[in-house]
């Protein structure tokens, strides 16, 4: 009769006992990580970085983001911007990056580190001068 409460029977480490001893002699099938660190697959999205000397501060990645982790400002009595961006709101899907028309948003293949609290990406730059509109030839 086979017992139902957890303990194992002859006849089951009869069948188990084989593959015990495969798995013991055999590779691991998992890496020792961090020890041991995968390379990122090609097309990897990783963390998200913004070069703030090439943002224009026009809320194109604020308005599209599914998760709304990105919050841009102006202040224009100062001439500066602030980008700011919750990693941990952050689903790393890349939309962002397509919308930008500067191209200032990127994402590196690598992973963002552990942390125990809520850190925030913040960026501040300079307004950039808004470029003059040519005249209509008539």
């Amino acid at each position: 009769m086979h017992q139902l409460h957890g303990t194992l029977g002859g006849r089951d480490m009869l069948f188990m006992t084989p593959t015990v001893l495969k798995n013991l002699f055999s590779k691991s099938s998992t890496r020792m990580y961090p020890v041991e660190v995968r390379e990122p697959y090609e097309r990897y999205r990783g963390e998200l970085f913004n070069n703030i000397d090439e943002c224009i501060f026009c809320k194109k990645c604020e308005i599209k983001c599914p998760s709304q982790c990105i919050t841009v400002t102006k202040d224009k009595d100062s001439g500066t911007g602030t980008w700011i961006c919750d990693p941990f709101a952050c689903v790393y899907c890349s939309i962002c990056v397509d919308e930008c028309p500067t191209q200032s948003l990127y994402m590196k293949p690598v992973h963002r580190a552990p942390s125990a609290q809520r850190d925030m990406i913040e960026q501040v730059g300079k307004l950039k001068p808004p470029k003059k509109k040519k005249a209509a030839k008539k």
